[in-house]
């Protein structure tokens, strides 16, 4: 099972595109959260990842881009198992996070789940009040002694996911009420509210308007403080803006990946090249 990461305060929020360093300050192999090595995998007959290597860095964001159909959304999918609910999937090879296999049989697919939350592209609150929809996983996990112990770990949650001072006074109010942008910081609070390690995004801002969009991308730089972040996103200049490391996929393959600037400005490949500046995709 994986272990829980003690939390420590945000500061502040970075709007625009930083500098950054081809490695994380200090990086060795302590800051790799996630290990993929020679990773495939099957629908079925059908290949869709093909020997994909990369590391995942701590308190990193790292963006997956590439056309539809390349294999985003099932990498993305295979870091928390959520692809298990497909008939007929197969997996080989190694996702180490924090050293142990967890695409390995043996493996508390919960409590894996809790460790390495998702945020998924649509909206989709539960039809419940905006409390129980944070206390949601706290309660069916038992992660909490008391209704106040509760109520606390409901309000840090909706507070880095910055929507505290929009709902707190309309806890008990249905979340379907909710914008279209309230209802996925909603999501993201209900995914931190158990405190995972790691955080994925399935093009989390694609159904918001550019106000929400916005939003989100802030809240991304504010969340990186203390979480892992993995996001699939279909916009280049949100990869551009909201990310560290980039990994650039075509066709179930892995080809290109490193720090998202020189991804941007310099890449090693043509494909690379080719996609990010619209000649394809």
């Amino acid at each position: 099972m994986i272990s829980s990461a003690a939390n420590t305060q945000f500061k502040g929020i970075r709007t625009e595109v930083p500098n950054r360093p081809s490695r994380p300050e200090n990086a060795g192999a302590k800051d790799v959260r996630v290990a993929v090595k020679n990773f495939n995998f099957w629908y079925g007959p059908r290949q869709a990842l093909r020997d994909i290597n990369m590391d995942i860095y701590a308190r990193q964001v790292t963006s997956i881009i590439g056309p539809s159909g390349c294999g985003k959304s099932t990498f993305l999918r295979s870091l928390n198992r959520m692809n298990d609910v497909i008939p007929n999937v197969r997996m080989e090879g190694e996702i180490l996070a924090d050293g142990q296999n967890i695409i390995g049989s043996d493996i508390d697919v919960v409590a894996l789940r809790r460790n390495i939350g998702m945020v998924f592209q649509q909206p989709n609150p539960f039809p419940k009040t905006i409390y129980e929809n944070v206390a949601y996983g706290l309660r069916i996990n038992n992660l909490t002694k008391s209704s106040s112990e509760r109520e606390s770990r409901i309000e840090e949650a909706l507070r880095q996911a910055a929507i505290w001072d929009e709902v707190h006074g309309r806890l008990h109010r249905s979340a379907l009420s909710m914008s279209g942008g309230e209802q996925q910081r909603l999501c993201i609070a209900r995914a931190l509210a158990v405190r995972p390690q790691i955080l994925l995004m399935d093009e989390p801002a694609s159904a918001l308007d550019p106000i929400s969009t916005s939003k989100i991308e802030d809240l991304i730089f504010k969340l990186k403080k203390d979480y892992t972040i993995v996001i699939v996103t279909h916009n280049m200049q949100q990869a551009a803006r909201v990310s560290d490391y980039t990994a650039f996929f075509l066709q179930g393959e892995l080809v290109e990946f490193g720090p998202t600037d020189l991804i941007f400005t310099n890449p090693r490949d043509k494909r690379t090249e080719d996609y990010i500046t619209g000649r394809f995709g």
